[in-house]
């Protein structure tokens, strides 16, 4: 190494030092200990997940949602039985589990929200890929504005089951209870709006305590209940008719019809194309297996809905009640059946007990959504930006809390603002940003960076499930959400 004098410039010796390999070693070593330390602040500044079981835990609980509770049972015993849950199971392998894996990929590199998420990621910024996040972002802010006013109702019926209000086994009864609250202008509101002021509470406290602990619990929580309603209504005489309804392969069901209601049911039950799992990824650890903790959180999903069809449909079918679809089973349907059953007040009460803990899980990362994009576009702290959302949502939410009474006369496009936020959200929005996503993905993000992102730089052994991904989310997702677009649009002939 040449030697230092007098006669060197201050440039020169820079020069010399730099070549030095002990001193660039010392230099390497404190440069990559600084990048680290500023992830570290970036990462408690914003917050993530303190484990891996959180992560896993809390992505099942936006997942799980009231459509395990009755839409999924409902139509595979409607459309097939088993053979309708293997036309689902294949469905979401090729439509909701790879945007679920592209989404929390996608979050997890960037460390950011939805919107941030995209500009992060994009190739260029002429390139306008954060309108993909904005989707997504607009999607959830419209779903909560609908399902916070459903959620609302199951948490009423909670008290209604302890007081003994739908303790009926008149249909007709049930019918009109459900009829007296939501036509009932002030108490759509009160419970919609107490629904959002506990998630934001919740939200409040942050991803680990707020987001992770509550999901640790509700989860569990979930399951015993859940175990509980399934072998109250497994024990009644003439269960095995719902058994029927629900296992029995029927494969002359299985018609184009059941098909694409698989795939549209199979993409939307996983939560993707609203930015939940975007925004949910970006807080996961950075040593998760993304394409193995995706699968299980699938298959617990699935798990979910067939407890939950377990707890109702053998009580239907037992004491003879219509296994009709939609809020008529849920709130009508459900409670006239329990009533109907010994001790049927206590199972009714744990039923919507466990339908609220479903709803919650489901409204927390939805909720998240917006508070993550207010927190770090706007840099608003988080309880401001969780107070923010919550107002807002209620603002907007009371005109689908009041579609059945003050604004019942009130349409747009032919639709109450409760169905005209459903059809926006779930026919255009998400699927259009689904679609969105597995383009992104498949054909510009690039295959290296996909394969980075998935083993881990490298860390996991899992090249031919990449392989297998990467086929997938190019050329066979594309075209089956295409189709479920156009199906969610009635572009279809059938």
């Amino acid at each position: 190494m040449p030697r230092i004098s007098r006669d060197n410039s201050p440039t020169e010796i820079r020069e010399i030092l730099f070549k030095n390999p002990i001193i660039e070693r010392n230099i390497k070593v404190q440069m990559e200990s600084s990048m680290e330390t500023n992830k570290l602040k970036t990462a408690a500044l914003r917050g993530s997940f303190a484990t891996g079981l959180g992560a896993l835990v809390a992505t099942l609980g936006s997942a799980v949602g009231l459509g395990n509770i009755w839409k999924f049972p409902y139509l595979t015993g409607a459309n097939g039985g088993a053979a309708f849950i293997i036309i689902y199971t294949l469905s979401t392998l090729l439509v909701g589990l790879p945007v679920m894996i592209a989404e929390i990929m996608m979050g997890r590199k960037a460390r950011a929200n939805a919107i941030g998420t995209m500009q992060k990621l994009s190739p260029s910024k002429k390139q306008p890929w954060w309108i993909i996040g904005a989707m997504g972002a607009l999607a959830a802010f419209m779903i909560m504005a609908f399902y916070s006013e459903v959620a609302g109702w199951v948490l009423a019926y909670i008290f209604k089951s302890l007081s003994g209000q739908i303790l009926s086994t008149s249909p007709e009864v049930t019918s009109q209870a459900f009829v007296n609250l939501v036509s009932d202008p002030w108490q759509s509101l009160f419970w919609q709006w107490l629904v959002l002021a506990v998630v934001c509470l919740i939200l409040v406290q942050g991803v680990s305590k707020g987001i992770e602990a509550t999901t640790k619990r509700l989860i569990p929580l979930l399951f015993i209940l859940l175990v509980i309603v399934d072998i109250r209504s497994l024990t009644l005489p003439g269960a095995g008719e719902g058994l029927r309804f629900l296992f029995t392969p029927d494969f002359s069901k299985i018609t184009a019809v059941a098909v694409l209601t698989a795939l549209g049911l199979a993409f939307f039950k996983l939560s993707a194309g609203m930015g939940t799992m975007v925004t949910y990824g970006s807080y996961w650890p950075d040593d998760q297996n993304i394409p193995l903790n995706t699968v299980r959180i699938m298959f617990s999903d699935l798990f979910v809905s067939i407890l939950a069809g377990l707890a109702i449909f053998p009580a239907v079918f037992a004491f003879g009640f219509e296994a009709a679809a939609g809020p008529s089973l849920l709130f009508i349907t459900i409670p006239a059946v329990f009533a109907s059953m010994p001790f049927g007040n206590i199972v009714m009460v744990l039923f919507f007990i466990l339908a609220a803990v479903a709803a919650t899980g489901a409204m927390i990362s939805l909720v998240e959504v917006p508070i993550a994009f207010l927190n770090e576009q706007f840099k608003l702290s988080r309880a401001k930006s969780a107070v923010l959302t919550t107002i807002l949502i209620a603002l907007v939410g009371s005109t689908a809390a009041l579609s059945n009474s003050s604004l019942a006369d009130f349409q747009l496009f032919g639709m109450n603002m409760f169905d005209l936020y459903d059809f926006v959200s779930s026919n255009i929005l998400l699927p259009l940003g689904g679609l969105l996503v597995v383009i992104f993905v498949g054909w510009f993000w690039g295959d290296r960076k996909v394969k980075a992102a998935l083993s881990n730089e490298g860390t996991l052994k899992n090249q031919a499930i990449i392989a297998a991904y990467t086929v997938i989310v190019k050329f066979i997702s594309p075209v089956l959400l295409l189709v479920v677009m156009l199906r969610g649009l009635n572009l279809l002939p059938f």
